[in-house]
């Protein structure tokens, strides 16, 4: 028997331990894609217990609280922290078998030297050990990026953000960590949504003049794309929630932008011709300043109407969805090909029935000289578990080339869930350590291990080429 999160822990062969312990263990972290405040990063956000630190917007742990029955005043509402705090341990011996499980045990023993197991009777001394350092020196939050040992951070950005804070951190002297804003103009493909109109009053006024019409968007998001490229900026992401494509023309997607400014209702039809247009002009500028494009689908969102308009958003009523992505997602990347602009590009999708259909696709699209130009992205949100993860790297393995994939991300919003990384080295290493065993492939730790540090680090360190 094993000990509980050992050394070995998800490490079934001593050949995954020779490559966990002496090629991927002490690898610094490349997190091109999370949800981190800048500001808070800048300031350098002290946390005045755990609860604030661990369960303050963090929708995976919410879901499973009320799976346990805990009552919302608990979760999101006015109890004290140290009741929410003492409501999470009594419900983390129930997520055995739940990647949190293990999660919240490697965020103890990594952050704060806690190696009991969490529960309602532990609960009340990690409690007072674990505040003891989150109120002391050294555990602001960037003082907690760089105990994770990483060297770049691509937050999440609108637009129409200002990016002041990204300028504001380049200024310090004591923090080496890069953290650079992503291009995230959700807002402005969503046309159909009440959000829209406001969005375009917002981006005019960081642009500086009235988006009034369809060429004044498409310059003003080009020189929002270049700003965040001037700040060092060389990644976007869009929620492809629904992937859609529609041949259109420039003008039909004008007079459909101007039917939206005077508020006249679209049809299906217009959505897909305003967005089909609009990320392809977005995804040759990409191109053109050699960008990195991600595209996430097939979440379906605010499941729960009743608790969408008590709560709001990401407050944990989210699933995947089950659209058909194969056609458009083609018709897209094809049409960027056709004209010898398609960038660099990660495809995501929440749905595990996707993950041949994206690993076929990407196929398709391989080339220029570019390794693994076209990538299939990381296990993502509910799939970022221990099958989750495995199931993607066989799927990547068996029709592209596993070696060339450029690894995880935290996907998060926690300064805390950096260990996420090491929970992914590790099967990382369990999966080709378990092919070494059965005789799949040679006992050559210097090709394995060359195999491991690009997985885990150097493939995505050349893919992004971050300066």
């Amino acid at each position: 028997m094993k000990k509980f999160m050992g050394e070995d822990f998800l490490l079934t062969t001593d050949t995954a331990v020779q490559l966990y312990e002496n090629y991927a263990k002490d690898l610094p972290i490349i997190d091109y894609h999370c949800h981190l405040s800048p500001q808070e990063i800048f300031e350098n956000k002290k946390f005045k217990n755990i609860t604030e630190a661990w369960l303050y917007g963090d929708h995976y742990k919410w879901r499973a609280m009320r799976a346990n029955g805990v009552p919302e005043q608990y979760i999101t509402g006015d109890a004290s922290d140290y009741d929410k705090f003492i409501q999470w341990a009594n419900t983390v011996p129930m997520l055995i078998g739940n990647p949190l499980y293990n999660w919240t045990h490697l965020e103890l023993q990594r952050f704060f030297g806690v190696h009991e197991v969490l529960n309602g009777q532990s609960a009340p001394a990690i409690w007072e050990k674990v505040n003891a350092q989150l109120t002391g020196v050294d555990f602001g939050a960037r003082d907690l990026i760089m105990k994770s040992n990483v060297t770049v951070v691509c937050t999440t950005d609108d637009p129409a953000d200002s990016l002041e804070y990204h300028q504001q951190i380049k200024g310090l002297k004591d923090f080496n960590v890069k953290v650079l804003p992503s291009f995230r103009p959700d807002k402005g493909l969503e046309i159909r949504r009440d959000s829209f109109l406001p969005w375009i009053d917002r981006l005019s006024d960081i642009y500086g003049s009235s988006v009034d019409n369809y060429e004044t968007l498409l310059h003003a998001l080009e020189s929002r794309v270049r700003f965040f490229h001037s700040i060092g900026g060389k990644v976007s992401d869009h929620a492809l929630d629904i992937v859609m494509f529609e041949d259109t023309t420039r003008e039909e997607a004008g007079t459909i932008f101007a039917k939206a400014l005077q508020g006249e209702s679209l049809t299906l039809d217009d959505e897909k011709k305003y967005k089909t247009y609009t990320l392809t002009f977005l995804g040759k500028l990409y191109a053109e300043l050699g960008w990195v494009m991600q595209l996430h689908m097939n979440a379906l969102r605010n499941n729960n109407t009743r608790m969408l308009n008590e709560l709001g958003p990401d407050t944990g009523y989210d699933s995947m969805n089950d659209n058909e992505i194969a056609k458009p997602l083609v018709k897209l990347l094809d049409g960027l090909e056709q004209a010898s602009a398609l960038p660099k590009t990660i495809i995501y999708s929440l749905n595990p029935k996707d993950n041949y259909v994206i690993a076929g696709i990407i196929g398709s699209f391989q080339g220029g000289g570019v390794a693994g130009k076209m990538q299939f992205g990381t296990a993502w949100w509910f799939n970022d578990n221990k099958e989750g993860m495995l199931d993607q790297m066989k799927v990547l393995s068996n029709l592209g080339l596993l070696t060339r994939f450029v690894g995880m991300l935290t996907d998060s919003r926690s300064f805390l869930s950096y260990t996420r990384h090491e929970y992914f080295r590790r099967l990382v290493c369990r999966l080709i350590g378990e092919w070494v065993e059965e005789g799949e492939i040679p006992y050559d730790m210097e090709l394995l291990g060359s195999i491991v540090k690009g997985i885990s680090h150097q493939n995505a360190k050349e893919y992004f080429a971050f300066e």
